[in-house]
């Protein structure tokens, strides 16, 4: 029995070994075939077992000696492109493949690349394996490809448009100022210092999408519920939990976005059982079970309108920013149709026949051409992740970067003078005549700036088609590439967009210059190139219309970068649908707090008031230069979890003062 039991674990062993050996030797023969340069790496980078468990045998790894693991494992660590730069690149080209006995990835910082494979969905889909955890309510527009996405795509674009832009830009402005007043009343506090700063960009971010995706008019504490408030969504409001709930609506998005990694990989029944006796797990599944009942309470009430207006005959209204209500009017909507064209037979039917019959009211169905309930659910969850906390973290690290550099904060409030007025009602602000001058101004260039700096999605995942090989030409060198079906590829937003050969430099150091915030190189319009050439196309490209906003994503006032080059929002058919909803956001923010504030880091560590009152003005830049050091290297430790952003106990505090009594940004030049 045991030397049968001993050979079997032997066969095993021997297939294991030899699947390894044959994976490797496979791989290792298409990658030579491509003609790019490889590395051989243990596993594959994005293996699910490897990332829970990297820092273990990081640890061991790095036990032998370096120069048999410092060409490689660079490739295996989280966020390897954020913390490491063009070091790699550099070495080993724009374009490399990492092969491993599973799989093999086309890592690439070339803009030429990266534009073609983006705008070749069809023979370069989006790796919708790696996106197939989120959907935990339902497929949505991220997690899906194919004629599905493109169905998705057309049902979720049609609210995001210019008219709709405009109504976010007011509530944008109506928000920041909710923002700022509760930073006042900390500042005019006994503790004036900030340390709330990107939870209260997370709160100002969650109430506008509340407005852009449900109708929701959400408030900071001790501000009243606007008058004209739709009376079935008041039950929503931060103010208290509505009857069977016991955390009001916002407060169920914010812990399950923090607790999102828990979710998603923890199945309900085990959630269920853990948060017995662990306190993480039971926040979790309470903000989960408050987060799914709150939805379907928002669907149903979103269908009651519908299938009253259905009944009557007549369309649901116009959309407005009810992201979900636009979503649920696509679904029901057509029985409006349906109802007038069953009136217009029955009409005919009676003008020729004696014949009498009832018209009963026309129910509202699904057809195969509508989203199902889990579908709208799932697309409002994931617009919910994207457009709350992906703008959120920009601007929470756009403030940051702001009080980092004070020349810059200055050149800002300049332009925001200069274009709105410095005692001007920003309630009066109109998006239609100051849109276009705020993008081009030290406004757009520094929300620019910091998307080029840290993106919210640092890696972009492609594949090739699994059906063929598909060819791909390097502008940079001139060359075609053949790469093999099912391929991976790894799109580096975050190393392409500090490549020195397509940005504006401006320090001689080319590399670290890079690495630094500075606005002002979007206004270096001396020399531009590979721009993209008047009626240049791109062979397979995706040119079909999906809706939503098509413009560029930066000033044509401003540096145009390479085509491929500046991907915070992606590039081609797969784009970011509310890019355009994110940067308003952003702009009117900045605009209504550095208007008539200043932002400054926090020297408590070092100072209280009283000594900083007394230093002049040497001594308040030699400190304040330890406050920049501080934060400069706190902003280098964000990492990814769905998106970069600062994790943890990593935070930067900063003051908030009005301008004319700064401390320290009206003296620091660096």
């Amino acid at each position: 029995m045991a030397s049968k039991l001993l050979l079997v674990i032997g066969a095993v062993v021997a297939f294991v070994l030899f699947s390894i050996v044959n994976g490797y030797w496979t791989n290792i023969g298409k990658a030579r075939k491509t003609g790019l340069p490889y590395i051989v790496v243990p596993c594959s980078p994005y293996n699910a077992y490897w990332q829970l468990s990297h820092k273990i045998w990081v640890f061991f790894i790095k036990l032998s000696p370096k120069p048999m693991w410092e060409g490689w494992l660079f490739v295996l660590l989280p966020d390897w492109g954020y913390n490491t730069g063009q070091e790699h690149f550099q070495r080993l080209g724009d374009n490399f493949l990492v092969v491993s006995a599973g799989a093999i990835t086309l890592m690439t910082q070339s803009p030429a690349a990266i534009h073609e494979i983006a705008s070749r969905r069809e023979h370069f889909p989006k790796a919708t394996e790696q996106y197939s955890i989120l959907e935990m309510f339902g497929r949505n527009i991220l997690t899906t490809e194919g004629s599905v996405w493109r169905f998705h795509r057309k049902a979720t674009s049609a609210s995001f448009n210019e008219k709709n832009a405009a109504h976010t830009f007011s509530e944008a402005i109506h928000q920041a100022q909710g923002m700022v007043a509760k930073w006042n009343e900390t500042a005019h506090s006994d503790s004036p210092t900030i340390t709330t700063i990107e939870k209260d960009t997370m709160t100002l971010a969650l109430n506008i999408i509340g407005y852009v995706g449900f109708g929701l008019r959400l408030t900071w504490p001790g501000e009243a519920v606007p008058e004209n408030t739709d009376p079935r969504m008041l039950k929503y409001g931060n103010q208290a939990p509505p009857p069977g709930h016991s955390m009001t609506f916002a407060s169920s998005v914010e812990l399950v976005l923090h607790h999102i990694i828990m979710l998603l990989i923890t199945p309900k029944p085990l959630l269920r059982f853990l948060s017995l006796f662990m306190e993480s797990a039971r926040a979790a599944f309470e903000a989960n079970d408050n987060y799914v009942r709150y939805m379907h309470e928002f669907l149903d009430d979103k269908i009651a309108v519908a299938k009253e207006s259905a009944e009557r005959g007549q369309r649901s209204g116009d959309g407005g920013m009810d992201l979900m209500g636009q979503l649920v009017r696509g679904r029901y909507d057509n029985e409006a149709d349906k109802a007038k064209t069953v009136d217009k037979k029955k009409k005919t039917m009676m003008a020729t026949t004696t014949t009498t019959t009832t018209n009963g009211s026309a129910a509202p169905t699904k057809t195969e051409t509508t989203l199902t309930d889990d579908e709208i659910i799932g697309n409002a969850f994931i617009m919910m992740v994207a457009g709350h906390e992906t703008t959120a973290n920009s601007l929470h690290f756009a403030l940051l970067e702001l009080a980092n550099n004070p020349v810059s904060q200055r050149a800002l409030q300049a332009d925001i003078d200069r274009l709105l007025g410095r005692d001007s009602d920003p309630t009066t602000w109109d998006y239609e005549a100051n849109i276009n001058g705020m993008l081009a101004s030290m406004l757009g260039a520094s929300i620019n700036e910091t998307l080029r700096l840290m993106p919210p999605v640092v890696n972009i995942p492609k594949w090739v088609t699994p059906t063929a090989d598909q060819p791909l030409a390097l502008q940079e060198t001139g060359q075609t590439h053949v790469l093999p079906a099912g391929l991976d590829i790894i799109l580096s937003a975050i190393t392409v967009q500090r490549h020195p050969k397509y940005w504006p430099v401006m320090d001689t150091n080319a590399g670290e210059d890079l690495d630094h915030f500075a606005p002002e190189r979007w206004f270096q319009k001396e020399g531009e190139k590979g721009v993209e050439k008047e009626g240049e196309k791109i062979v397979g490209a995706d040119t079909e219309d999906y809706g939503g906003f098509s413009g560029p994503d930066t000033s044509a006032q401003l540096f145009r970068p390479v085509r491929g080059s500046y991907v915070p929002f992606s590039d081609g058919p797969r784009s970011c649908l509310g890019r355009r909803i994110a940067l308003v956001e952003m702009l009117a923010t900045l605009a209504v707090l550095f208007q008539r504030y200043s932002i400054e880091l926090a020297v408590d560590e070092w100072a209280d008031d009283t000594a900083v009152a007394a230093m002049d003005a040497a001594a308040r830049r030699a400190l304040y230069k330890k406050a920049q050091a501080r934060s400069r290297a706190t902003l280098r430790s964000a990492t990814t979890i769905l998106t970069l952003k600062l994790h943890g106990a990593a935070s930067v505090p900063v003051r908030l003062v009005p301008r004319g009594q700064e401390r320290f940004v009206h003296c620091v030049d660096v």
